[in-house]
């Protein structure tokens, strides 16, 4: 399938995820890898949980760093299509390290060009051009 793919079914998954309650998260994943696993390869698939369960288990420093950045935006206000690309890409940016940042960039800002409004690219860029140039990440 390849890396591209793999991190949209990544982000389908964050993007289903938020539909469902907290609790569910495990639930939502399992349904989601059943009704996908001809479409995987065991990469891939290794691929969609590691970064999945990443995202996961770091969602409120996550949330917090997205929040820190989106100015007049909460993250509960953003749309789920936006959350789900900011919260794999700040995943990958600042948990991931066999992720390039700039490849989490780009392939944040490709997501947004695909499923979301025509402003959300550049917003996306935007957050995440200052997540990479915010002091911690140094």
């Amino acid at each position: 399938m390849g890396r591209r793919n793999a991190r949209k079914l990544a982000f389908y998954l964050l993007f289903q995820y938020d539909f469902a309650d907290a609790a569910d998260y495990e639930e939502v994943k399992n349904t989601f890898l059943t009704l996908n696993e001809e479409e995987m390869t065991d990469n891939d698939r290794n691929y969609v949980i590691e970064k999945t369960d990443g995202t996961m288990a770091n969602i409120d420093r996550i949330d917090e760093i997205i929040g820190n950045y989106a100015i007049g935006w909460s993250v509960d206000r953003l749309s789920k299509v936006d959350k789900a690309i900011l919260r794999l890409a700040v995943y990958e940016i600042k948990f991931a390290p066999d992720v390039p940042d700039g490849v989490a960039v780009n392939e944040a800002v490709e997501l947004a060009k695909t499923y979301s409004s025509d402003e959300a690219p550049a917003f996306i860029n935007g957050i995440l051009g200052k997540v990479l140039g915010s002091e911690e990440n140094a």
